[in-house]
């Protein structure tokens, strides 16, 4: 069944930022899957909060994306639920410090192929759906992928794998398609990984200290960010927008 709304695919939108950004788009009109990998009640409450406001406008789908089959799968649900797909958004990713001389093939695995494997493959699997409605595919990025964060190598180098392969996604798939990238700077801190202390005060302090706004931005400034690519900008492709206090002049 086919619907005059369009449809939007966004990846770990159950909370934080794809929550965020799953609201922004379904405010301007869009139709929502909610792909969520463990959390599946905030998934609900978000899907039933959007579906109170428009119904049958918001639903869910579960995948774990470093297993390369659920990719393929999500994405096949995706365009299911409404027959077609007119935009991505690959919002999830993996975060965490791994030092060079302590990561292991593990880290290795699970971080590349959830921040830089499953956008590939989910994206391959969603390109006739996304031609189809001259869609559009915007990727978080990081301002890390050019800015390398000490103790984050497989983290950076993932980011940066994603903001190559925007833009070779941006020549390939035109005219069709348009992709695009957004690089968050101090937006939310980072949560805790299970075993593991989050982001102590003074280091978050050092980061403001190098953001000319002297602040952090909120999910607010990342959701219209990608509606604008989305939504308002039909002659943008291939960019990668930082939204980030002015961080990434690396002052």
């Amino acid at each position: 069944m086919t619907d005059t709304c369009p449809v939007a695919l966004v990846t770990g939108a159950a909370h934080r930022l794809g929550a965020r950004t799953a609201q922004t788009l379904h405010a301007r009109g869009w139709n929502l899957v909610i792909h969520y990998r463990s959390r599946q009640d905030q998934a609900e409450t978000l899907a039933a909060d959007l579906n109170q406001t428009r119904v049958d406008s918001a639903r869910i789908v579960q995948a774990d994306l470093t297993d390369t089959a659920q990719v393929r799968a999500l994405a096949d649900a995706a365009i299911s639920q409404w027959g077609r797909l007119d935009g991505l958004v690959n919002n999830a990713s993996v975060f965490y410090p791994n030092p060079t001389d302590e990561a292991t093939a593990d880290d290795w695995d699970r971080i590349m192929h959830t921040n830089l494997r499953a956008p590939f493959f989910l994206l391959q699997a969603c390109l006739p759906a996304l031609r189809a409605g001259g869609g559009s595919v915007v990727n978080l990025i990081d301002i890390y992928s050019d800015h390398p964060l000490a103790d984050h190598p497989l983290y950076c180098a993932s980011k940066a794998g994603l903001a190559a392969l925007t833009r070779s996604w941006a020549r390939d798939l035109a005219p069709a398609i348009r992709v695009n990238g957004v690089s968050p700077g101090a937006i939310l801190w980072p949560e805790a990984e299970p075993g593991m202390a989050g982001m102590a005060p003074e280091y978050q302090q050092a980061i403001l200290d190098k953001t000319p706004l002297a602040r952090t931005g909120t999910p607010d400034d990342i959701a219209r960010t990608i509606a604008f690519l989305m939504c308002d900008a039909p002659f943008i492709t291939g960019q990668i927008l930082p939204v980030d206090g002015g961080r990434s002049l690396g002052i």
